[in-house]
């Protein structure tokens, strides 16, 4: 699958650079970041899947990972958050829905269903023109993410076991069906209720539980959504009532903003590095 290079930086012996390339998933032209260290490679990967509003743009920018990544020898890369393009449904009044917040599902409800595939986009097309393009190890690949994006990382993750080495998430929404922002998304993507439970990780983790595995999760305690739309107890209960190791981490003063994330990046990274060697 061709792509273009949209843009191009050294950065830290590395190169961070801008892709584009024609989705079949999602119907159209994609965009993503990538952060590829020095050597030829092939290099293990972690996707950093970002949160309501933003794009690749906001963890390459504002995360502050390359100089490790770099150091560690893992091609870091960025997804965008939803389809984009004039023929995108959108709702350009609200900023949780539509461009900007396609929450890692396949939309099966008219009229998302068209574009907004986003599950499969990250799973299975994203992977493959990485592969046909850049020196990266698929069979080392591991996943994290921020709010809508710790959400994804957390339910792709826990569905693909045999594909992804390590999960973890910064301040993920963890029961998607019980909070706000969750209802509002996939009752808009999704036809019907009984295919919530398949983007709910308080749901998975009873049905794919990574025994053998722990997973990560830094949370803010200073968060203003932390109560209203985060809840990550809710999901250390499932873990707990499944078996799932958990490293639940709550931060006093930290709040939801890349101040926090870019304080405890590196450690993702380091946990991250340690499941994908070798």
């Amino acid at each position: 699958m061709s792509i273009n290079i949209v843009s191009d930086w050294k950065s830290f012996g590395g190169r961070q650079q801008v892709v584009e390339h024609e989705s079949k998933a999602c119907g159209g032209t994609m965009k993503f970041g990538i952060f590829l260290p020095p050597g030829d490679g092939p290099h293990p990967v972690l996707y950093f899947l970002s949160g309501l509003t933003c794009s690749w743009q906001n963890v390459t920018e504002k995360g502050g990972f390359q100089r490790l990544a770099a150091e560690l020898g893992v091609a870091v890369v960025a997804p965008d958050t939803s389809p984009r393009g004039e023929d995108v449904h959108d709702t350009p009044d609200r900023w949780d829905l539509g461009k900007g917040a396609g929450f890692y599902v396949n939309a099966t409800a008219e009229p998302w269903s068209k574009h907004y595939q986003m599950y499969d986009y990250i799973v299975e097309e994203l992977p493959q023109v990485l592969a046909d393009n850049f020196p990266v190890d698929l069979s080392r690949q591991s996943i994290t993410g921020h709010s809508m994006g710790g959400l994804g990382a957390l339910v792709i993750g826990l569905r693909n076991p045999e594909q992804y080495r390590a999960i973890s998430a910064f301040s993920p929404i963890v029961a998607p069906s019980e909070v706000q922002w969750g209802q509002d998304a996939l009752g808009a993507y999704l036809q019907s209720e009984d295919e919530w439970a398949a983007y709910d990780p308080t749901k998975l983790v009873a049905k794919y539980a990574q025994k053998d595995r722990e997973i990560l999760i830094d949370q803010g305690k200073a968060d203003n959504f932390l109560e209203p739309q985060l809840r990550p107890q809710r999901f250390a209960d499932a873990c707990k009532a499944a078996g799932q190791p958990l490293n639940l981490r709550l931060h006093e003063g930290y709040d939801h903003s890349y101040y926090f994330i870019s304080t405890f990046l590196g450690e993702h990274l380091e946990f991250h590095a340690r499941a994908l060697r070798g």
